[in-house]
């Protein structure tokens, strides 16, 4: 069994991408690979999850462009 990571983030933490995130099939009504938030774009942690199989944490954030994204800690930074 792979032990859990604890989070970095916490819930209402200001966030800012690290990289360009694209759509990875998980919005259905959007092409596969279309850009979702700009590096630099920043957001709000709205809730932390976990990745089943690989037990580190994932985070929904709120990003100013209106859209929710799931993130792993390697994309975020904490926004100035």
């Amino acid at each position: 069994m792979i032990e859990p990571v604890q989070p970095k983030y916490r819930e209402g933490q200001r966030v800012c991408a690290l990289a360009d995130l694209y759509n990875d099939g998980t919005y259905p009504d959007l092409p596969v690979e279309t850009l979702l938030v700009n590096k630099g774009t920043v957001g709000e942690v709205v809730q932390c999850g976990r990745h089943e199989e690989m037990n580190i944490p994932v985070y929904m954030v709120d990003f100013e462009t209106k859209r929710v994204v799931g993130c792993l800690e390697e994309e975020l930074a904490p926004a100035s």
